[in-house]
């Protein structure tokens, strides 16, 4: 169902009658919840599984220079929020450590219900940097690390931020205000952002440039079968289907190729660890993380 403020939002955004539409279009008249097409990541053999996030397939491609084999594979889902519902929720992963730079499972915990050996927030005080507003790649790379020290015999999925805006870059400090609180894509549609998107694909390539070497510290660090790939990806400038605008972001329930098509990229290194499942007691959640999480979304780009 739609709310009147939805309804106020499409008159004030034309673009998002379009979009619903298409969304409606691949969603199969919301009978989908998430794209069916996509893999079930938790299903693919793997020891270490790093995901990227909003990196697609083409960009990761032409950039990346890590050993390994890479192939496409597809999302089930177009954002954040739908790749942790689709590959999470209702499932129990007790063999599994997930050390996390996104507040996102923590923001929406009530609608992904999950359990893991145990979730690393890496978002959390010391770990989130108040100059850019993100967990920088190299903090991530540090904590996965210390993650694999003290759970040697868990399978472990560690999701980076970038290329996620914002734009850690030269064309990125230079083109955008990342004093913002949030950063709405439409704008760039609308104009309001006077930015080419060659500039958006420069910083976001930048990004990318920045995330890579941490991932190469983590194949030097694990052994085993490791694994790259990504939530999702990015449209800047694309057309959708069947409606032909042109879409920016990463809209949930698109599943265009930009946005669904990822990378797979697997590296064997060293003798393979032997992974064991079981509980462990989760930590307690406060009205202070709540907070926390809502407002580094914000910075994220993420309108709460």
């Amino acid at each position: 169902m739609y709310t009147l403020e939805s309804l106020k939002r499409g008159l004030d955004e034309p673009h998002k009658i379009f979009q619903e539409v298409n969304r409606l279009y691949y969603r199969r008249l919301r009978t989908w919840p998430y794209n069916r097409d996509g893999i079930d990541v938790f299903a693919r053999d793997w020891d270490h599984l790093l995901i990227l996030d909003a990196c697609r397939y083409d960009m990761f491609k032409e950039q990346s220079s890590l050993p390994g084999t890479l192939e496409s594979v597809e999302s089930r889902a177009s954002d954040t929020k739908e790749f942790l519902k689709a590959n999470f929720h209702g499932r129990k992963f007790l063999d599994t450590v997930y050390v996390t730079g996104s507040p996102m499972l923590h923001r929406h915990r009530d609608k992904v219900e999950t359990r893991f050996h145990d979730i690393v927030d890496v978002w959390r005080e010391d770990g989130w940097d108040e100059e850019y507003r993100t967990v920088l790649p190299e903090t991530m790379t540090e904590a996965a690390i210390q993650a694999k020290e003290r759970y040697p015999n868990k399978r472990l999925l560690v999701h980076y931020l970038q290329p996620h805006y914002p734009f850690l870059g030269p064309t990125g400090q230079e083109n955008f205000d990342l004093d913002r609180l949030n950063f709405e894509w439409y704008k760039l549609l609308s104009g309001e952002i006077d930015v080419s998107d060659e500039v958006v694909k420069r910083a976001f390539r930048e990004n990318l440039d920045v995330v890579l070497p941490e991932v190469e510290r983590l194949f030097d660090e694990f052994s085993g079968k490791t694994v790259v790939t990504a939530d999702h990806g990015q449209v800047i400038g694309e057309r959708s289907f069947p409606v032909p605008i042109r879409e920016y972001g990463h809209p949930g329930g698109v599943y265009a190729d930009g946005l669904v098509t990822v990378p797979w990229l697997t590296y064997e290194r060293g003798d393979r660890p032997e992974i064991t499942s079981e509980n462990l007691a989760g930590s307690d959640t406060s009205e202070q993380d709540e907070e926390t999480a809502r407002e580094r979304l914000g910075h994220l780009g993420y309108v709460n």
